[in-house]
């Protein structure tokens, strides 16, 4: 895993520019500690961060191959799961290797395929390749976006990188938000649509798509996505079906030359992984699994019921502790770091996210890392199997929008008046919620449930699941760790999307036939156990605690955040512990704002 950087102008000569290079890699540096390196040649300058995961001496970036007719030349961030199968096709083919990394493999791979590489990948990636044979530069993302590219074009000049803090270390590159900015800020937010940022003319690469910059310009072009078909497939057929793609994908990711584990929470996704991981290495001769779970300090004697979170995990984790006979590790965050690193997971993120629930997940990596550097983790699966409330609540499914972004009142109330009367929320979010269910495929054959079920499916996937895997990816990556989803292959995600509906909420349970194939492997009290999402802390010392950092910044009046924010609102809430906030901002657990973060200065605003 790692991150990489570069600008590309084919109208002019570049190599005086290598400083401007350094300095965009250099803030990447927590994505990729362990080495970095350079290419600059006439019209292109590419730099990278490695975090040495496969091939220590034979996966050094950027990789150039040299031939007769052009130059190619990789900058890669990811990991092929199939790359043993693509380097079989290419030895077929002609093509030798001087290493066994997956990186040597991708870059043969596109001189081999060409612009369709992409089609043969399965895995987590984002990179660049520039041809210089085509003098053109080649970017593409995977299929569901796990591993962040950004962009913008400034004076014929393409600048790309990883993060976005990269692309403003280029000269004149203006942090400006606008109105639609503010928009997907306040109104999606820490959700966002799909190829935009919060920053004006900053872009993203979107999920499953691929580009080409040349002297032409850019061209973006869709390689994939979920294709609605009917399910011909019995109900025993796709219990085995899933079972085989399930351990597929799961074994498949297990492949590191570093230490590995995995996220252990005794929940049915966490649950799953660690068994087919566990079951792998105890196959293999391997060491017994280690795996890893967070909690907070106080956490049991001040937990307190609710719809969303009905049980803490303890007891279950050490279910699964106990039956598989994993080496456990239990990492235990603190009020007082766990507020002090919001901002921390602010920078990590480029823009604010999900407060505490951001920060904690940064927390619990970088103590990990203390002893791993590869993680395997359950994220996605209540996405792809429908787990979460809104699948079954009326209220969620009628509500005319993304129904873990209700709070659109409160949202529209937290902005400064001014910029309020020029920005609607409820416009802008309606814009982005009607323009995805346009993209919808629904066949003539499906149930009205599951004709309504596809279209919560795809705000979820496309929408809610992003949101989880940015911040997975940059809370990871912000200590060099690398964390894996095995439940977002693309295959499995591609399978389930047209099972029905009445199959998936099997017994009208959330995640209904996962958990009745898991019947099978795991203890019957996990299977059973209902959902309970990523822990949060339940201590009341940390909302008095982020109760007085934000006082203090709200007692400044100079403070730019009152340029964007609307004060008297947000002490409002401070008076009343957040109380007169309590419509979830976003998802299950943020009942809260992100002022519980830092938000961006209003020299961002345009």
């Amino acid at each position: 895993m790692c991150g990489f950087v570069g600008f590309t102008n084919l109208k002019e000569n570049i190599t005086q520019n290598r400083n401007i290079l350094e300095n965009m890699n250099q803030t990447l540096s927590k994505r990729g500690p362990d080495e970095d390196g350079y290419y600059i040649q006439d019209n292109i300058a590419m730099g990278h961060k490695r975090l040495i995961v496969i091939d220590a001496e034979g996966g050094k970036q950027p990789m150039l191959e040299k031939y007769s007719y052009g130059d190619f030349v990789i900058c890669y961030n990811g990991q092929i799961y199939n790359t043993e199968e693509l380097r079989k096709i290419l030895k077929e083919n002609g093509f030798s290797f001087k290493g066994y990394s997956d990186t040597e493999v991708l870059l043969k791979s596109y001189i081999y395929y060409g612009n369709e590489v992409v089609k043969h990948l399965n895995g987590i990636f984002a990179f660049v390749i520039w041809n210089s044979k085509k003098q053109e530069l080649y970017l593409a993302r995977d299929h569901f976006g796990i591993k962040p590219l950004f962009y913008t074009i400034k004076n014929d000049t393409l600048i790309f990188a990883s993060e976005i803090k990269a692309i403003f270390e280029y000269p004149e590159i203006e942090k400006k938000i606008d109105a639609q900015g503010i928009g997907e800020m306040f109104g999606i937010g820490p959700s966002h649509t799909p190829g935009t940022t919060i920053f004006k003319n900053i872009f993203e690469i979107k999920p499953a798509h691929f580009a080409i910059f040349n002297n032409t310009g850019m061209h973006l072009k869709r390689y994939w996505k979920l294709t609605s078909m009917p399910h011909t497939d019995n109900f025993e057929q796709t219990c085995e079906n899933l079972k085989f793609l399930l351990n597929d994908a799961i074994t498949r990711q297990l492949v590191s030359d570093v230490p590995l584990c995995t996220f252990l929470s005794g929940g049915l996704d966490s649950s799953i992984i660690t068994k087919f991981a566990a079951d792998y290495c105890k196959k293999e001769g391997l060491p017994p699994l280690d795996t890893y779970s967070i909690d907070y300090v106080d956490n049991d004697k001040n937990f307190v019921k609710s719809d969303f979170q009905p049980n803490s995990d303890n007891y279950y984790i050490d279910l699964m502790v106990q039956d598989l006979h994993t080496h456990h590790h239990k990492i235990v965050i603190d009020t007082p770091e766990l507020a002090s690193y919001l901002e921390d997971a602010m920078i990590a993120r480029d823009m604010p996210g999900m407060a505490d629930i951001d920060s904690s997940l940064l927390l619990f990596c970088q103590n990990v890392k203390k002893e791993m550097t590869v993680s395997l983790t359950g994220e996605c699966a209540d996405e792809i199997f429908g787990g979460y409330p809104w699948f079954f609540r009326e209220d969620a499914l009628t509500s005319h929008t993304f129904p873990w972004s209700i709070a659109i009142k409160e949202r529209q109330e937290i902005l400064h008046p001014q910029i309020s009367q020029k920005v609607n929320l409820k416009d802008y979010i309606d814009f982005r919620y009607h323009e995805s269910l346009d993209e919808v495929e629904i066949l003539d054959t499906d149930s009205d449930e599951t004709a309504e079920k596809r279209k919560i499916s795809h705000l979820t996937l496309n929408w809610f699941m992003q949101t989880l895997l940015d911040r997975s990816d940059r809370m990871a990556m912000y200590n060099g760790f690398e964390l894996r989803v095995p439940f977002c292959d693309y295959r499995l995600a591609q399978y389930v999307w047209n099972i029905p509906w009445e199959w998936k909420a099997l017994n009208g349970r959330e995640k209904g036939l996962l958990r009745y194939i898991s019947r099978d492997f795991l203890p019957e009290e996990i299977v059973d156990r209902k959902k309970s999402p990523y822990p949060k802390t339940h201590n009341p010392s940390y909302l008095a605690k982020v109760k007085l950092m934000l006082t203090d910044i709200m007692k400044n009046t100079n403070s730019p955040i009152n340029n964007l924010l609307n004060r008297q609102f947000i002490l409002d809430i401070l008076k009343t512990d957040g109380k007169s906030f309590s419509r979830p901002w976003f998802g299950q657990l943020m009942t809260r704002s992100t002022t519980n973060g830092i938000p961006l200065p209003s020299k961002y605003v345009a």
